[in-house]
């Protein structure tokens, strides 16, 4: 059975740092795409950052040069690094996977695979 455990939310500070973390069971990591989604209360879930089996990573406009996606397929585990957090990133935060992307990496529909999430809390 998959499984995706996300941990390392909470609550910071603007201008703080988080690390999320994501762990794997269940299937070998290492053949895997995963990301990062985050679901405001009342909006769409967003992806932020994908990255794939061959390591490439993408990162959302919208968050771009403010996170920093990684994976240890080793440990089967992802991560990802936010740092400049701002009250508005305050949402829950999933990880997803899937075997490949059949067609764009930031769409809902190409993750079989999530976690339950994990809070974010960013107060001003």
């Amino acid at each position: 059975q998959v499984q995706l455990v996300e941990s390392g939310g909470g609550s910071v500070q603007a201008g703080g740092s988080l690390r999320l973390s994501c762990v794997a069971s269940g299937y070998t990591q290492s053949s895997y795409c995963m990301a990062w989604f985050r679901q405001l209360p009342g909006k769409e879930r967003e992806c932020l950052a994908a990255i794939d089996t061959d390591d490439i990573k993408q990162i959302a406009r919208s968050v771009e040069g403010r996170v920093t996606i990684s994976r240890d397929d080793a440990k089967k585990q992802m991560l990802l690094q936010m740092t400049g957090l701002r009250p508005e990133d305050s949402a829950v935060y999933y990880c997803a996977a899937d075997r490949n992307w059949s067609g764009f990496w930031y769409e809902e529909i190409e993750y079989k695979y999530w976690g339950q999430g994990t809070q974010v809390t960013v107060s001003s």
